[in-house]
């Protein structure tokens, strides 16, 4: 199957009244993978009943944000990894740098081998 895109345009940044308007491609969903969902496919392929599998999932997620909030990298193995990055503000020295520098966190994932190379193999269509 192939990915879908609609075509979108987007102005220059930082220009007033954005410049020249060029024309991209964008991703376009098709829907939701739902923890349902998602568990119901896993059941279909293994061996393990769908409260095993939402239970592991649901233990997975309470364990990620333990792990995550002590600063530890999560590897998923062939799925990839998260982590915690952090913006703040710039400080004149290095002493000002404090707790309060901090602006905002996020998580960040990155994919493993395996997901990487899919978006090698990938075909695209005009949706």
């Amino acid at each position: 199957m192939a990915i879908k895109f609609k075509v979108i345009e987007k102005g220059q940044p930082g220009v007033a009244g954005g410049g020249v308007k060029k024309y991209y491609a964008s991703a376009q969903t098709t829907g939701d993978m739902t923890l349902p969902k998602l568990t119901a496919s896993i059941e279909k392929v293994s061996t393990v009943s769908g409260a095993d599998i939402r239970a592991v999932l649901y233990a997975m997620v309470d364990v990620m944000k333990s792990a995550l909030a002590d600063g530890q990298i999560v590897r998923l193995g062939d799925l990839g990894s998260l982590r915690i990055s952090i913006a703040s503000n710039g400080e004149e020295t290095p002493e000002k740098v404090s707790a309060k520098s901090v602006k905002s966190a996020r998580t960040v994932f990155s994919p493993g081998v395996e997901l990487k190379n899919q978006l090698k193999m990938l075909k695209y269509e005009k949706a």
